[in-house]
């Protein structure tokens, strides 16, 4: 439960860039309708109708003051809340808080959201009053949301509208099963409003020089807690050191190559589990809990805030558990020069495996 408020601090991370002269903001609000994607045959008996909900939004607009936002061709940061009706009592319904960005593209007439959060659920698994909800085994979930709109703003008076698909994710990261999760397809439909339009409305643009940097060694320790897929096995800490170089090329990416130690602690209960319910598996019980993997990555550096992506795999291997290929995705908040902080969904393709919440140096 920890690692989720600390998730929830670390994405406010990314509108804690509050700048000193006051810009033109935005908030806009979109209903939408749309479709659960069956994306694991667990849940088909959860998709009875459509998903429908509203999402509001906060949008702080940028102008280049900083260089970063000449950048990325001038994004918005801000916060947003959903409600989403799935349709069937089993699921319940969701309550979410995210912040996102706004990219745009094409004359600004495209906007891309990414937004990420936290969800309230009003009907989790229970084994004895609701044991058919295998999406959802906590109340609290971590959530994602991506919006890909048409948008026009100051139409009339300030009002304008915006339109598109929107794809809304729901897990708890395995940090309890079940956790088979949702993912919802929507079409979205919605007004916007500009606040203060008379401030600053030119953009200045900077022009960057050739940058990069000579390779960087960093050491990262991630934490946190999961359970296996087999219901009531049990919550376990788990512990990961990762060491990697890093060489950055220009000032938007750097690539990376580096090694992973995983001390998963749910391995143990989950290898004994399985040598007793399933001998036909040949597990003796006494195979080694520990992964080792060597992984290649990159990562955007967005002001102070940077996304990494990561795919990993496998050259210590003693006990088969979702296949030798991994991949890890999050967010890091740089802290100075050298410190940082990230938050990870460390993941066997779309299987989440857990959510890391760690601290690094970059040397």
């Amino acid at each position: 439960m920890k690692s989720y408020f600390n998730c929830l601090f670390l994405c406010c991370a990314l509108i804690a860039t509050a700048q000193q002269e006051k810009d033109p903001f935005t908030l806009d609000a979109n209903f939408f309708y749309g479709n659960i994607a069956e994306h694991n045959s667990d849940i088909s008996h959860l998709i009875k109708g459509h998903p429908t909900g509203v999402i509001f939004s906060y949008n702080q607009k940028t102008f280049g003051k900083n260089a970063w936002e000449s950048r990325f061709n001038y994004p918005d940061y801000g916060a947003s809340f959903i409600y989403q009706d799935l349709k069937n009592e089993t699921l319940g319904n969701n309550f979410g808080v995210y912040a996102h960005y706004n990219f745009y593209f094409f004359k600004r007439n495209l906007m891309f959201r990414i937004g990420q959060g936290l969800a309230y659920n009003t009907n989790p698994y229970d084994k004895v009053d609701n044991y058919r909800n295998n999406a959802f085994g906590t109340t609290l979930l971590s959530s994602t949301y991506l919006m890909l709109n048409y948008k026009k703003e100051n139409i009339f008076n300030n009002f304008g509208l915006q339109t598109g698909l929107s794809l809304i994710h729901y897990s708890n990261a395995n940090v309890k099963a079940p956790n088979s999760s949702i993912n919802s397809i929507t079409f979205n439909l919605g007004v916007n409003y500009i606040l203060d339009n008379e401030a600053q409305t030119e953009y200045i643009k900077h022009v960057d020089n050739k940058f990069t940097e000579k390779v960087k060694y960093n050491i990262a320790v991630r934490t946190g807690v999961n359970e296996s897929d087999v219901i009531d096995t049990g919550q376990y800490a788990f512990y990961v050191i990762s060491a990697y170089a890093d060489k950055r090329l220009n000032h938007k990416s750097a690539i990376q190559l580096g090694t992973d130690v995983f001390f998963s602690n749910f391995l143990k209960t989950h290898i004994r589990y399985k040598s007793v319910a399933f001998p036909e598996d040949n597990v003796s019980g006494d195979e080694d809990y520990k992964r080792i993997g060597l992984f290649v990555g990159h990562e955007l550096f967005i002001n102070k805030t940077s996304l990494i992506t990561q795919l990993g795999y496998y050259v210590y291997y003693p006990f088969d558990f979702e296949g030798r290929v991994y991949n890890r995705v999050g967010l890091k908040r740089y802290f100075g020069d050298k410190i940082y902080g990230a938050l990870t969904l460390k993941s066997h393709g779309a299987k989440a495996e857990a959510v890391e919440l760690g601290i690094g140096i970059r040397l």
